[in-house]
């Protein structure tokens, strides 16, 4: 019973990153939603060959982003567990450590779906926006914010404490 009480504040805990999700996702079908209603008003378009050249650009980068951001993810969640911290409740101080690697793995994974906008503004077309935009939201997904980091980071902490 204590257990599933304690799951419950833990999922309370993470109610802010997970608005940070939704936002992030809103942000997403936004993007969508204002290259089909504008459309050809938005597009500046750019010669084949650049437009190519910036397209495979960004998909390296999209490529590479995914495993950087879980380098970083990894790295930040070793930190908010090892960190030193004051006598202040554990609980605080992993809420706001977490929510910080939260808000900068939803950013690194946000920006892949910037690349589809950006690239249909180029002149391209919805596949390219629907890939990237498409690939943002698995990035969503993927670095979700999860009650088993969040309880290791307080774990951690409070037998910092106890030290």
């Amino acid at each position: 019973m204590g257990n599933q009480v304690e799951r419950k504040q833990l999922k309370a805990d993470l109610m802010l990153p997970w608005v940070i999700v939704g936002m992030m996702l809103t942000m997403l079908a936004a993007y969508i939603i204002i290259c089909h209603t504008l459309g050809e008003q938005l597009q500046q378009p750019l010669p084949e060959a650049q437009r190519v050249l910036l397209r495979t650009v960004f998909y390296v980068i999209a490529i590479v982003t995914f495993p950087l951001t879980n380098l970083i993810r990894h790295i930040q969640l070793r930190l908010n567990q090892t960190m030193p911290c004051s006598a202040a409740t554990p609980g605080n101080i992993a809420k706001s450590r977490y929510l910080v690697t939260v808000i900068i793995s939803m950013s690194l994974i946000e920006v892949v779906g910037i690349f589809g906008l950006i690239m249909f503004v180029f002149g391209d077309g919805f596949n390219t926006l629907y890939i990237l935009t498409g690939l943002s939201a698995l990035g969503l997904f993927l670095y979700r914010p999860k009650v088993d980091e969040y309880s290791e980071i307080i774990e951690a902490i409070s037998a910092q404490n106890h030290e």
